[in-house]
């Protein structure tokens, strides 16, 4: 069983976790994930934790294919003041910070958030190992070919798991060098990736059980479902948790979802699941 030190909140994967998704930026893939006044922020966040969130992750920039990256203080703006306020307001979440900056993350656990969840583990800031080491907090290290203006245009793989499994092992080595004690393996659906890729990723998905550390599934509402399915994102809740489900029967130790509610009923039910199998 996994545990995972939070600034001093002890984290403990007895159940597969979930993550919810509050995107602070106007121009995130799934419009219902779209969050900019505090009050709508506020009233997310509370709906998350009633619902069964273990962890709130906040992002101020968007991700998805094709984005250009806002700037540091655009970041940092989108970001300080409702990490302090859903921290005051409920005091005893985790709060998880998305970005691939240094800077951001420091002053993101700064105001309250006590995990990194960096895309680009590491390789568009160079300096970020070293400031999550200082900073003692959790790091979700995620594998991306490219960056997000580019990763979608015709990614390619000799061999797809080879090279993310070579590269999680690269990477736990630098980690450990570098002093992070706490480490979430993230194989990036989606980032470079095309929708084989990330259906074979979900069926070896128990491959990175290796590396002996929690692995994280973040694929819900992505376009490998709705354009599978010829639908929109905002129609892809279903899709959602049918793969959320392939991931946990696969070795999936944490969902990062948009929709919590849906996300743990999954959870129970692969776990009554495999009560039963057991």
């Amino acid at each position: 069983m996994f545990t995972l030190n939070c600034k001093g909140k002890l984290l403990t994967l007895h159940r597969p976790l979930i993550m919810g998704i509050i995107n602070l930026t106007p121009d995130s893939f799934y419009s219902g994930s779209r969050l900019m006044l505090n009050d709508e922020i506020l009233r997310r966040a509370e709906q998350m934790l009633q619902e069964g969130a273990d962890i709130l992750d906040l992002g101020g920039q968007s991700s998805r294919p094709g984005s250009i990256a806002v700037g540091e203080e655009i970041e940092l703006e989108r970001l300080l003041e409702p990490i302090s306020m859903i921290k005051k307001e409920f005091p005893d979440t985790i709060l998880s910070v998305d970005t691939y900056r240094s800077r951001v993350a420091a002053e993101a656990v700064e105001a309250g958030a006590s995990i990194v969840n960096d895309i680009s583990g590491g390789n568009l800031d160079l300096r970020m190992l070293e400031a999550v080491a200082g900073l003692g907090v959790p790091y979700i290290c995620m594998h991306m070919k490219g960056d997000p203006e580019t990763m979608q245009k015709e990614p390619q793989y000799d061999n797809l798991m080879e090279e993310l499994l070579r590269f999680f092992a690269d990477k736990l080595k630098q980690c450990r060098l570098a002093g992070i004690n706490d480490i979430i393996i993230d194989p990036g659906f989606g980032f470079g990736k095309t929708r084989r890729h990330n259906f074979e990723i979900l069926e070896k998905l128990s491959l990175f059980r290796i590396f002996e550390r929690p692995v994280m599934l973040g694929i819900s509402r992505k376009s490998t479902i709705y354009k599978t399915l010829s639908i929109t994102a905002e129609e892809a809740l279903n899709g959602t948790t049918v793969l959320n489900t392939i991931g946990l029967i696969n070795g999936a130790d944490i969902l990062r979802v948009h929709d919590v509610e849906p996300a743990l009923e999954v959870v129970k039910l692969v776990g009554a699941y495999r009560d039963q199998a057991v």
